[in-house]
């Protein structure tokens, strides 16, 4: 066996696994992040592998690469990486007092095999004061961040409650995808 590679410019990600104690290595995948009309589940398996595609040609064979891609739905509005102040406002005003929908894809190779798979996490907020959005934005903390906020950081506060997999909504579903890693392994 190879190395595992985590192809993904995430600092979460990354410190998912290194909290978790897994020796990897990684790298950035420049595939293109751009799709319309695709449901969340979708979109999230077609950018993790979009991203895959893009990085295998970088690696052994014998490496075990992993991408993910991570977005925030709420009424069928899937909601990205906001680009400016005005769009991270009005994703967490969307998401004040609501349950919303973390859809995280992921995709493995091993060799000449292929998994892929995506989980979701329910997520309800608190309403969201109009002053405890402006500190929110003014922090800078939604750069970069699906649906504007990372829930480890100053967000957390926003949080009632929570269904599923916690790193899921950090970026990667860490214990799914070691399971999957553990049976291409076996193959």
């Amino acid at each position: 066996m190879g190395r595992l590679i985590l192809a993904s410019s995430s600092p979460n990600r990354r410190q998912i696994l290194e909290r978790a104690g897994i020796e990897f290595d990684w790298m950035v995948s420049d595939a293109d992040e751009s799709a319309e009309g695709l449901a969340p589940d979708a979109l999230v398996l077609e950018l993790s592998r979009r991203k895959l595609e893009a990085v295998l040609p970088r690696c052994a064979c014998d490496d075990i690469v992993v991408t993910a891609d991570t977005v925030v739905s709420i009424n069928g509005e899937i909601l990205g990486k906001p680009a400016n102040e005005t769009e991270a406002r009005r994703f967490l005003r969307l998401l004040s007092g609501v349950t919303h929908v973390v859809y995280t894809g992921v995709c493995i190779a091993y060799k000449t095999h292929r998994v892929s798979f995506y989980q979701t996490t329910d997520v309800h907020f608190y309403p969201i004061s109009d002053q405890a959005l402006e500190r929110y934005i003014e922090s800078g903390e939604w750069k970069g961040k699906a649906g504007g906020y990372g829930i480890q950081g100053p967000a957390a506060l926003f949080v009632e409650g929570i269904v599923g997999d916690y790193n899921n909504i950090f970026g990667l579903p860490a214990a799914h995808m070691m399971r999957e890693i553990e049976q291409l392994l076996e193959k």
